[in-house]
């Protein structure tokens, strides 16, 4: 059998997955090596250049013909399986792929889930591992009874019903959704020793499908002096932000279902707010209300929380784009290599502002950059996952990744971050993650 990628948990994820060959690897791939720590070109994964060298070096780390032969028949190839069940869930062997969650010991319902990236591929998140922060619990929505009200500065208030929203042309937007402060744990003094899901847990992305804001808007007809947009939430706490309207009129929707299906109480259920690349606090919830209005509403959400203090005293308020980012999901924090060898690394980037255009990774602490690869569809406001191969020599490496969106904009350094915002910050962390591979294969969360 193949070695080992890494373990989590007690668990090993099998070799045929993401690793080659080990002790043979050396001299291999030196023509392929595009910068220092063992980073090989892109190409190796593409037309089929990966299955040239195997033949030629005998590096990958399946499994051999006389294992192969001595497979056997394994029991469950003995009997019938289950029957069919009304919705489908994962295997029971999956079972350590969930949500970790945090409340407040006197609130249980106040805090958030973390969507485990460590354990997933792709760039889709499943609805059932779709992060989630609430504020005061999940409430139980009747969705007969639930009602949208648009009024404010509009020529006439209107009242929509679920019903009566899935009457107006619909439409579907990928798109990713991440707290204003996930990351947060990186403006501390010293490195967090958590792994990716505790650290950057909180963005997933979902196919939304609903209706256009400004197709309700438009019926309402909004007032000429009218700038701002009030939105509010049906659960306990009232969630509710202010929102430009031109942000309103561009691309915001009433989301009323989630990769295909209706969207998750966790998630906003019977119907959310949805505002592409701003942060997710703004993207209401259990909509009940939109509020026409000439200036922000200041609401306690959007004065209290969600605004950036500078080192200087002074702070930074309605900053809602979401900055260039990546992570490295594979290997990340938390989890341990098994050998020296070929493995692929591979992570996240989006940018709230568009598409990601580039993400450079680097294996030397950020001595030289050479591309990732990008999987595609590469759509805008979106996660997207790239992939880099990696001859692993067992020494000591640090892994990092930057991206740079269609803007122009490179994700900054977390020291230039810093320069620029300060530790007091909080929200909208979106400095380069560094890991720190040992000798012993084991990865860990640094600073560079």
């Amino acid at each position: 059998m193949g070695k080992s990628l890494w373990t989590r948990q007690g668990r090993s994820r099998r070799a045929d997955e993401n690793v080659r060959g080990i002790d043979d690897i050396e001299g291999v791939y030196d023509g392929d090596k595009v910068a220092g720590g063992g980073l090989l070109h892109r190409r190796l994964f593409l037309g089929g250049a990966l299955g040239g060298a195997t033949a030629a070096g005998s590096i990958l780390a399946g499994t051999t013909a006389a294992e192969a032969e001595a497979l056997g028949v394994p029991p469950w190839m003995k009997s019938p399986g289950s029957s069919f069940v009304g919705y489908g869930q994962p295997s029971k062997h999956e079972a350590k792929t969930v949500r970790t969650f945090g409340a407040q010991p006197n609130s249980p319902g106040t805090g958030a889930a973390r969507t485990p990236h460590h354990l997933m591929h792709g760039a889709i998140t499943p609805n059932g591992l779709h992060f989630e922060r609430s504020h005061n619990g999940i409430p139980d929505i009747d969705p007969d009874a639930h009602r949208l009200l648009v009024r404010g500065m509009v020529r006439r208030p209107l009242v929509f019903t679920l019903e009566a929203l899935a009457r107006y042309p619909m439409e579907s937007q990928t798109a990713f959704i991440e707290c204003g402060g996930n990351s947060g744990a990186l403006h501390g003094e010293k490195p967090v020793q958590g792994n990716i899901q505790a650290l950057h847990g909180l963005v997933s992305c979902a196919e939304w499908t609903g209706v256009r804001v400004k197709t309700l808007l438009a019926e309402a007809g909004v007032d000429s002096k009218a700038t701002w947009v009030y939105a509010e939430g049906a659960d306990a706490a009232a969630m509710s932000r202010s929102v430009p309207l031109s942000k309103m009129m561009a691309d915001a929707m009433i989301a009323l279902y989630q990769n295909g299906e209706r969207v998750r109480p966790s998630n906003g259920y019977p119907m959310r707010l949805l505002l592409p690349g701003y942060e997710g606090n703004m993207q209401v919830k259990r909509l009940r209300r939109l509020r026409v209005t000439d200036g922000p509403v200041m609401a306690r959400d959007e004065t209290s929380k969600y605004t950036l203090l500078l080192e200087s005293g002074k702070s930074q308020q309605f900053f809602f784009p979401i900055e260039a980012k990546s992570i490295i999901t594979h290997p990340s924090s938390g989890l341990t290599m098994r050998g020296k060898g070929l493995y692929q690394i591979s992570g996240l980037a989006w940018s709230g502002n568009g598409l990601i255009s580039k993400v450079e990774v680097s294996a030397d602490g950020g001595k030289s950059w050479p591309r990732a690869q990008l999987q595609g569809p590469i759509l805008p406001r979106s996660l997207t996952r790239f992939r880099m191969p990696w001859a692993w020599d067992g020494s000591p490496a640090t892994l990092m990744s930057r991206a740079t969106d269609q803007t122009g904009y490179v994700q900054p350094t977390r020291a230039k971050l810093m320069v620029e915002r300060g530790a007091r910050a909080q929200y909208h962390f979106n400095g380069i993650a560094c890991w720190a591979v040992s000798d012993k294969g084991e990865v860990s969360h640094v600073y560079a």
